[in-house]
């Protein structure tokens, strides 16, 4: 089994990924998603958006304990990140980094969970620091006779160019996720309009 990751800076794209990653075969319990709400966009839209993650994203799960943080696409919090929108099991693993250290110890409910998962720790602080700052994140583990139509399904034309984007972040000064930034602003972090459903 290997985990395959994309990050987005639509939702809408990611939704279509993890709906095409459900129709491979890739159980929904094996993927994950998870995007940035801190502009409130799901708040404002949640019926479209749960209608989206329904398709594929396994909804109704609940993480329990620390607050009751639901996933299911529900709303919850990720430290470094700011609110966020998830489904699967990322976001039950990301939820449990938070009940684990609630003083911010982990480096990231986002990157304990995809390190753990097999995804390099310098990918997994550029995927965090996307979710950060708008994007959507997809994830998914998958059996090894699955790999390679579900990194062509991620590796998609929409999806984020990862070194790409990794040169721009450092081109800003950026060096690694910050679990203690705080919610990213785009007028004070010189950051992009990142599209909506």
């Amino acid at each position: 089994m290997k985990t395959v990751t994309a990050l987005f800076d639509n939702y809408d794209d990611a939704a279509d990924a993890v709906g095409e990653l459900e129709a491979t075969g890739v159980p929904r319990s094996n993927i994950s998603i998870m995007a940035n709400n801190s502009d409130g966009w799901y708040e404002q839209n949640p019926s479209e958006a749960a209608e989206d993650a329904a398709s594929g994203a396994g909804i109704g799960a609940v993480v329990g304990g620390a607050g009751g943080l639901l996933t299911g696409l529900g709303v919850m919090a990720v430290p470094g990140v700011g609110p966020v929108v998830a489904a699967g099991w990322l976001a039950a693993t990301a939820a449990g980094a938070v009940a684990g250290a609630v003083a911010g110890g982990a480096a990231g409910g986002i990157i304990g969970g995809l390190t753990d998962s097999g995804v390099s720790e310098n990918d997994a602080n550029v995927y965090a620091e996307g979710v950060r700052r708008g994007g959507t994140l997809v994830t998914a583990k998958v059996d090894d006779e699955l790999v390679p139509e579900a990194e062509d399904i991620l590796g998609q034309s929409s999806a984020v160019d990862l070194m790409e984007r990794r040169r721009a972040y450092e081109a800003d000064g950026w060096t690694g996720f910050d679990v203690t930034a705080g919610e990213y602003v785009p007028e004070r972090d010189g950051g992009r309009a990142i599209n909506r459903p």
